[in-house]
């Protein structure tokens, strides 16, 4: 058994999962996150046995100017709690902060879009990237992008441990079937609301295809900035009364609207192992999403579903119109992608990376 703390952004669904799945472990868990709010996509309570810790920060998003601060507080909850080991993410804010107080070891763990696309954004994100990963005992990378990219900021590659995540397979199901063809053709997107998940992208693609097809109907979860953008773009396209804007809905009722769909659609600019492309083959259903390095680990155009360029409107709208005319080939997509989920992204299954990375980070302690 170890002391683990739990050092994240917020309290995401992701988190909820990994804290629940450690809280049925052996191990003493602390759950510390850096900012003083809870994500707005999760309503469920801490789980049982995790003792949730604070920092006494801001309610706001912190930046790098707040980090002096923070890595105060952070020294004072390592001093209280003395962990084994630190499970810190992502890299350039948890981790971070963590190498920054001189902490040994610690276990970074990469939320994809840290590595693939903030570590990129300026010389400062470059260093503190580098700094972190050469001060890690272990990292967690959800896909093969994700670990490149960290060996080529000075990550040990013998010390990458692959982990995809995944999803719970009995709560994430395919519907039952009987279906008629002649009802409308659903899209579903989960994906929030922010320019980095072109959501925006989709909003186009869609009005274009909906020229071409009727009975094209868009269902959208999450929340975020583009709102208004998005509504903008739906009603000067003529098509706001075959949009559903279901905002954000309890995490009890998401497997409802994957089974709803007929098609997942994601035009994200970044993904490494996406959780919700899990959710949506775990749910057996046809996927259209961004041709992504992620993404290609997990789909094989016409067996899953199919690939579009990124950012490209046009082919996207083309790709929906081709899956509503294919659309008696999609039950045996939806098979494929189930199948795919049940060998690739078991929940169950794949934690027990998570413990091995534990185990290595108490070996190395670098």
């Amino acid at each position: 058994m170890a002391c683990v703390l739990y050092f994240t952004r917020d309290y995401s669904p992701h988190d909820h999962r990994f804290l629940t799945a450690l809280a049925r472990t052996d191990h003493q868990v602390y759950f510390l996150p850096l900012e003083g709010r809870r994500n707005r996509g999760e309503d469920r309570p801490i789980p049982y046995g995790i003792e949730h810790l604070s920092l006494h920060g801001s309610s706001e998003p912190p930046g790098p100017a707040d980090y002096p601060r923070l890595w105060a507080g952070l020294k004072r909850v390592i001093r209280e709690t003395r962990p084994d080991l630190v499970h810190a993410g992502p890299i350039q804010s948890c981790a971070f902060l963590t190498a920054l107080a001189g902490y040994r070891p610690l276990v970074s763990m990469s939320w994809g879009y840290d590595l693939l696309m903030d570590a990129n954004k300026s010389r400062l994100y470059g260093w503190m990237t580098r700094y972190t990963l050469t001060r890690t005992a272990v990292m967690v990378a959800d896909c093969q992008p994700v670990r490149d990219a960290a060996v080529r900021f000075g990550m040990a590659a013998d010390r990458i441990i692959i982990f995809p995540w995944g999803v719970d397979l009995e709560a994430f199901r395919p519907a039952d079937p009987g279906r008629t063809e002649d009802r409308e053709f659903i899209l579903l997107s989960t994906r929030s609301w922010e320019s980095v998940y072109g959501v925006d992208v989709l909003a186009k693609a869609f009005i274009k295809a909906s020229r071409e097809r009727e009975g094209l109907r868009l269902i959208l979860l999450g929340s975020g900035s583009q709102a208004g953008l998005l509504r903008s773009i739906f009603l000067q396209g003529g098509v706001s009364e075959k949009v559903d804007f279901r905002g954000l809905v309890p995490q009890a009722d998401l497997p409802r609207y994957y089974q709803m769909a007929d098609l997942y659609v994601s035009a994200s600019h970044v993904d490494g192992s996406s959780v919700s492309l899990m959710e949506a083959l775990a749910s057996g259903k046809p996927v259209l999403v961004t041709d992504l390095p992620g993404n290609r680990e997990w789909i094989q155009p016409g067996v899953q579903g199919w690939l579009f360029p990124d950012g490209d409107v046009e082919s996207l709208a083309k790709a929906i119109v081709k899956a509503f005319d294919r659309r008696r080939e999609l039950r045996d997509m939806g098979r494929a992608a189930r199948k795919l989920a049940e060998r690739k992204a078991d929940w169950e299954v794949n934690f027990q990376k998570l413990l091995q990375a534990y185990d290595l980070a108490l070996q190395v302690r670098t």
